[in-house]
């Protein structure tokens, strides 16, 4: 599985590079700014890209907006973004496009390398990777009115394990219920959100977008440009 990496700081670039090579991955390019990855993503075609969110020069999204392009001019490209911090407005983005084959992790999650690893073959595959961290705190948004609110505490948490990537296999195991209770579980999710019933990981993704999507307009102007 070919990778592009893109991380400005040094040691923790050659650290994923090491890391991901001892993973039987192959590193296509690790690079540290956003000119350097978007030729990349162009030229190398890569399976995967692990993309910091703050790059030179702007040090701002740069990295996102990279890997934002690259999934216009080549829908579905699996991007796994890494961050410093929880910022909704990056997994909206990320998801926008209903395509799937994206993740959003904070950089602690990298120290965890089955996790990692793990994180990045999802995403490769065009399932979703977040963050549990950032699932939980979207999770304690009081939206009353917003469709979430609907959830029961059981949906909720299908919810939370469905938004991080996992099966309805690993959501049984996870939560010691049967995939049947899953399946219906999740069945109910995509009714009270508005979307047909459905066990396409596109349909999952849009679900998983329908509750990041639950921020006032204020929120993209007040996240953008927030450091990452």
């Amino acid at each position: 599985m070919r990778v592009v990496l893109a991380e400005d700081l040094f040691l923790l670039r050659d650290g994923l590079v090491r890391l991901l090579q001892a993973y039987d991955f192959e590193i296509a390019a690790a690079v540290d700014n956003g000119p350097e990855l978007s030729r990349a993503l162009d030229e190398l075609d890569p399976d995967v890209a692990v993309v910091d969110v703050r790059l030179p020069p702007s040090f701002t999204d740069e990295g996102l907006q990279c890997a934002l392009v690259a999934r216009r001019e080549r829908p579905g490209l699996p991007v796994l973004v890494l961050s410093q911090h929880v910022e909704q407005l990056y997994a909206r983005e990320l998801l926008a496009d209903g395509n799937g084959g994206v993740g959003y992790l904070l950089k602690d999650r990298v120290f965890d390398a089955d996790q990692f690893v793990d994180a990045v073959r999802r995403v490769a595959a065009g399932a979703t990777a977040m963050d549990p961290q950032v699932i939980r705190q979207l999770l304690t948004r009081r939206e009353r009115d917003r469709p979430m609110a609907r959830l029961t505490p059981r949906e909720r948490e299908v919810m939370e394990l469905m938004a991080q990537g996992r099966s309805n296999a690993a959501i049984a195991a996870q939560l010691v219920i049967t995939e049947r209770a899953v399946a219906k579980h999740t069945s109910n999710i995509f009714g009270k959100l508005g979307l047909p019933p459905s066990d396409d990981d596109n349909r999952r993704v849009l679900a998983v977008l329908a509750y990041l999507d639950q921020g006032t307009p204020g929120d993209r102007d007040g996240l953008r440009g927030a450091p990452a």
